[in-house]
């Protein structure tokens, strides 16, 4: 079935607004109910964010291919997967989409609409960690689309909730994400000066690790028999 650009645009606001409702809600609920322990708040939200993505993309990949990240759509546009035309609306849907799920979450707690976070993320460390997540991320759809497209929605989300864990900055490693995080003065968020840092961070994670998969599952070549798996 061939959807309309419009259709996949909205199934990317979709998709990126439930992904960040999962992130901030999520964040929001684990910091009432921890009474302060941030190890519980985290495992609160790296499960409930890991488990919602892999049925976001379960759900919207069939219409869009469940980007629902810049650097993801951006990618599949080099890589001849998506149009050049369709980039544009999916950016903007991405990024509407996420500030969307941050006032989401917002609404469902009984919070302002908006609230600036005061949560420093900052630093060498930090912009290092997002490069690493990120290039994890780029690595793990770049080598499942083309080996096991299947195991994607599971891929995805296992990484991303392993990854809360092993970076020091929790993974955001989607620049819609982050910026729309930096509107929630919650445990997920992100001070909008630090913005810049981690989108950058994660724009340079996400080309290495596209150009260098490119290379690395690129179809071998046998001599005298052409191209071969």
């Amino acid at each position: 079935m061939k959807f309309s650009i419009s259709q996949r645009a909205c199934a990317e606001f979709l998709g990126t607004a439930f992904l960040v409702t999962a992130v901030v809600g999520s964040g929001i609920m684990g910091e009432h109910l921890s009474n302060g322990n941030t190890a519980i708040a985290l495992l609160a939200n790296s499960i409930a964010t890991g488990a919602t993505l892999v049925t976001l993309i379960l759900t919207f990949g069939p219409i869009s291919g469940a980007h629902f990240n810049p650097v993801v759509t951006l990618a599949d546009a080099t890589s001849g997967g998506l149009a050049r035309a369709d980039v544009l609306p999916y950016l903007l849907a991405q990024f509407a989409g996420g500030f969307a799920g941050t006032v989401n979450s917002h609404f469902m707690f009984g919070l302002p609409a908006i609230t600036y976070s005061r949560h420093a993320r900052s630093g060498p460390a930090q912009f290092y960690a997002e490069i690493v997540a990120t290039f994890g991320l780029m690595a793990v759809i770049s080598t499942c689309a083309k080996l096991n497209a299947r195991a994607i929605p599971v891929a995805v989300g296992g990484y991303i909730a392993g990854a809360y864990w092993f970076t020091s900055s929790t993974s955001f490693a989607n620049p819609a994400v982050t910026l729309a995080r930096c509107f929630t003065d919650s445990f997920a968020g992100i001070r909008p000066r630090d913005v810049p840092g981690f989108v950058g961070a994660e724009t340079l994670g996400a080309a290495v690790a596209f150009f260098l998969f490119r290379w690395l599952i690129a179809p071998r070549i046998s001599a005298g028999s052409g191209a071969s798996p």
